[in-house]
């Protein structure tokens, strides 16, 4: 049966250079036959790794499989736009969420605008909810983990993330790694030390989305309107959480992920330098 921890160890070691079924097999020590099948349920599943068959139909076929990177991600105008902006942009105030909201079904999709945000008046429950429902693979588009530190009582997003790293749930995170926000990263990472199961992948990327990405099936979105300060314009902070039930649109999100974070630096190499630097104090 094909796991998470599975899932993860061939990502890992397809990403340093193209691997054979037969080098899968035996870094894995199983049969050529169950890794072909793991391949095909991980392309059709998540979507990370492709595979190519060289001499097919001949005694001599290699199959080969290597790290996704999409080039085609976008099937609409309107998506290869928001797609460029997304991977050019840096700040997440150059992005409006509500631009992907906008072309979402209204049966698939709800907003909710709130004036102020506390950690006693967040909307957590319907979050963690949400988050929840995660079975397999749990993409986040982050600034920098500070929402780990979000609570309410009882209610805490740290906790419901441990929870899904004990059921075996997959998370990858695109996020600022920096002095800043270090012991957020190294809090997050110390779940796979203490569960032993490295299920969770940080990798470094500014980007201008803030957004939970479940299964490829749904997907939350955040984003922060300030006042301007003019007259008959915005004169409350404004706090908008848009969750999208859209299969199409969340692929198409999770595609996005994808290709940043292939593309990204990981959080070993990130950490160590930023060791150095603490280090000369």
């Amino acid at each position: 049966m094909l796991d998470n921890k599975t899932v993860q160890q061939i990502e890992k070691f397809v990403s340093i250079e193209p691997r054979s079924i037969n080098e899968i097999a035996e870094y894995l020590k199983k049969n050529w036959r169950t890794i072909d099948r793991y391949l095909k349920e991980i392309e059709e599943e998540y979507k990370t790794i492709e595979t190519k068959t060289f001499r097919g139909g001949t005694r001599g076929a290699l199959k080969v499989a290597y790290l996704s990177t999409p080039e085609r991600v976008s099937s609409t105008k309107f998506q290869e736009e928001l797609e460029e902006r997304i991977l050019t942009l840096r700040r997440k105030e150059d992005f409006s969420a509500f631009d992907i909201f906008q072309h979402i079904p209204e049966k698939n999709k709800l907003a909710i605008v709130e004036d102020e945000i506390t950690e006693e008046s967040t909307n957590l429950q319907e979050l963690i909810q949400i988050l929840k429902e995660t079975k397999k693979e749990l993409k986040l588009f982050s600034g920098n983990l500070s929402w780990i530190n979000l609570k309410k009582g009882e209610i805490d997003l740290f906790n419901t993330l441990e929870e899904l790293v004990k059921r075996g749930v997959k998370v990858k995170v695109l996020c600022r790694i920096n002095l800043e926000g270090i012991e957020n990263i190294k809090k997050v990472l110390d779940l796979n030390y203490k569960y032993g199961k490295e299920l969770i992948e940080i990798r470094h990327r500014e980007h201008p989305i803030r957004a939970f990405v479940i299964d490829n099936n749904s997907s939350r979105l955040k984003e922060i309107k300030e006042p301007t300060g003019k007259i008959k314009e915005l004169d409350k902070k404004k706090f908008i959480f848009y969750t999208i039930r859209d299969k199409e649109w969340t692929e198409w999100l999770g595609k996005i992920f994808t290709k940043m974070f292939n593309t990204s630096i990981g959080s070993d190499k990130r950490l160590t330098e930023l060791g150095k630097l603490i280090s000369t104090k």
